[in-house]
């Protein structure tokens, strides 16, 4: 089995990460003494590896990092690299959700996709970056409390008007942005 660091420090997304890389990879946790890896790259790709950097530098292992963006049509691709903190820095995943609901008030076009960027980053510096793309709709309001994020908000097209946060996980890993990117990554490892 493989052997990889997780580079993310969000446990939501650690907890789909060893979901979604279960009985393939051994997914070490990141460790407690690495400090938050500033993201300042202006694409995913450019931010997966600033994060997968960091943890092989500091453990000397292989490491695995993902950055996702929510690119919404109406608001000129917004808000990108910065979906994380896109109601300010500190900010929780509901005040990003009322952000977003508030400047899309009234905006009947509401065409949006989820991108997510899966990358390992080994020792001596060689990498594999695969993406996975889901294409939705922003919800008027919120529907369901299962996830994380903009679960409650996102509907995918192919989940028949669901957003999410109203999917299980199984149907959620099937279609999403993050479970395409990481079945990606695994037939890219398979190849190697």
């Amino acid at each position: 089995m493989l052997q990889f660091v997780c580079a993310s420090a969000n446990p939501d997304k650690v907890a789909e990460i060893q979901e979604l890389l279960a009985g393939v990879v051994d997914l070490l946790p990141r460790p407690a003494d690495v400090p938050d890896v500033v993201e300042d790259a202006d694409t995913l790709v450019g931010n997966a590896r600033l994060k997968a950097a960091a943890i092989v530098a500091a453990t000397g292992l292989p490491a695995v990092a993902d950055d996702t963006g929510l690119f919404v049509d109406a608001l000129d691709d917004r808000p990108g690299v910065f979906t994380a903190r896109y109601a300010g820095e500190g900010c929780s995943y509901a005040d990003n959700r009322a952000k977003m609901i508030e400047e899309l008030s009234g905006v009947e076009q509401r065409g949006a996709r989820f991108m997510t960027v899966a990358m390992v980053v080994w020792p001596d510096g060689t990498e594999v970056a695969v993406e996975g793309v889901c294409p939705g709709q922003i919800a008027q309001s919120e529907r369901g409390d299962v996830g994380f994020g903009y679960d409650a908000i996102f509907a995918p097209d192919e989940a028949d008007g669901l957003t999410f946060g109203e999917m299980s996980s199984t149907a959620k890993h099937a279609i999403s942005h993050r479970g395409r990117a990481f079945s990606a990554l695994l037939t890219a490892l398979e190849q190697r």
